[in-house]
């Protein structure tokens, strides 16, 4: 019979494991303590729908439309759309710090600066698709990545492009209301 001190002695690392387990794995977001207040950051998203037109013996990559938002460092968002050549006049608004800070924690933090460039290629049989463009410069570096759809290409996307893109994408939602 194993003895009550035993029980509770081996209990003790179990319940303090526990305790500082679940503040880790529950936290849904990458702090924002990566974010130094003197950092400046400019982050450039651009969405183009493309379409693969075949004239034949050659195909032809055509842009049906292109949404590119600038988020400066003071919060500022600008969204400017091209629709069939025509550029429309820029929107702008602000968002809330906690937003951007959290953006550029998430981009400082899992060193999004320092992924290769790398081209994926547009499966065969894919008409249209989106593809996406993203530039970012944090204080003076400078990275620019480019992305099809999950769908249009059978290499995978890593995932902190697709969490960055999920981002982006909602601050493009708000904007263009």
């Amino acid at each position: 019979m194993v003895k009550p001190i035993l029980l509770i002695g081996g209990a003790i690392p179990i319940i303090l494991a526990i305790i500082i387990v679940i503040p880790l794995v529950t936290a849904p977001e990458i702090a924002s303590t990566a974010v130094d207040p003197s950092d400046k950051s400019e982050i450039e998203f651009t969405t183009h729908h493309l379409r693969n037109t075949s004239l034949g013996v050659t195909d032809r990559i055509t842009a049906d439309q292109t949404e590119i938002i600038v988020i400066k460092n003071d919060g500022t968002v600008t969204y400017s759309i091209t629709k069939d050549g025509t550029v429309s006049t820029p929107k702008t608004i602000t968002i809330d710090n906690s937003q951007r800070i959290k953006l550029v924690a998430m981009i400082k933090e899992t060193g999004f600066l320092s992924l290769p460039f790398e081209s994926f290629a547009i499966k065969d049989e894919t008409e249209t698709y989106q593809k996406f463009g993203l530039k970012i410069t944090l204080n003076d570096d400078t990275n620019q990545l480019y992305w099809p759809e999950a769908d249009a290409t059978e290499q995978m996307i890593p995932p902190i492009i697709t969490m960055v893109q999920e981002e982006l994408e909602l601050i493009m939602e708000i904007i263009r209301e």
